[in-house]
């Protein structure tokens, strides 16, 4: 029902108008769903239940999904939310947020001009100086990057001493899995499970990479699931200049 309704949104309201009030229109489709079984940690709503979609659970009121709702959790229960904020291809749950919050100074960015932002970086070649951010939240951003590693050193060198990266990536067993000479969508999506991803990284191989660009300090966090706040289990990595 809910991905019908998205499609067909999609197809009779222009993009931008439906970004603009998206939450006026999610207030509309989710009046039914209000209650106390569980509690988006984005939008604060009381949910009778979450939306189920494939392989995660959608906040009916704000869109949040499971990971979105995690990081922003995460990002008030250890006091990150000061100085300047570098934020790659925000969800627009909390892109709303954070871009009003008087605590930090707020610079979103997104290259492919998919998600609200009001920079377009270039990961691998981030045009300002170094030692500007006192957070950069990357997320779901490093496994569509073919220089990784130039993408890494670029976090690392705008970042404060003492800076916090928060970083995290679909992730499997085993060993990181990438080549190079895979390149058309199609096999792409055989491969590394989405047509525009170029590798699929281990925790401990992506822990590696961080650490061999500079970062001092990488600390790997398993989380549970929860059903009260709609979390899946998932793992974060916290990485420090």
């Amino acid at each position: 029902m809910y991905q019908l309704l998205k499609k067909a949104a999609y197809t009779l309201v222009p993009k931008k108008l439906l970004f603009e009030h998206e939450v006026f229109f999610r207030s509309i489709f989710a009046f039914h769903l209000r209650g106390k079984n569980h509690e988006c940690t984005v939008c604060g709503k009381g949910i009778k239940r979450f939306i189920k979609i494939p392989a995660d659970l959608l906040c009916p009121f704000c869109g949040s999904r499971s990971r979105t709702r995690r990081l922003y959790s995460l990002l008030h229960s250890n006091n990150l939310l000061h100085g300047k904020v570098l934020h790659f291809s925000p969800s627009r749950s909390v892109y709303r947020l954070l871009k009003k919050n008087p605590s930090i100074t707020y610079f979103s960015t997104d290259y492919e001009a998919e998600f609200i932002a009001e920079h377009k970086y270039d990961i691998t070649q981030i045009p300002l100086g170094a030692n500007i951010f006192d957070l950069i939240i990357c997320y779901h951003i490093l496994e569509h990057i073919e220089d990784d590693r130039k993408a890494m050193t670029e976090l690392h060198r705008v970042l404060k001493s003492n800076g916090t990266c928060i970083i995290q990536t679909p992730f499997k067993t085993g060993k990181t899995f990438e080549d190079a000479s895979i390149k058309t969508p199609k096999a792409r999506l055989k491969a590394f499970g989405q047509e525009d991803h170029v590798r699929v990284y281990s925790v401990a191989g992506l822990q590696e990479r961080l650490k061999e660009s500079g970062f001092k300090n990488v600390e790997i966090n398993t989380f549970p699931e929860n059903e009260r706040y709609g979390f899946v289990e998932e793992t974060i990595l916290i990485s420090k200049k």
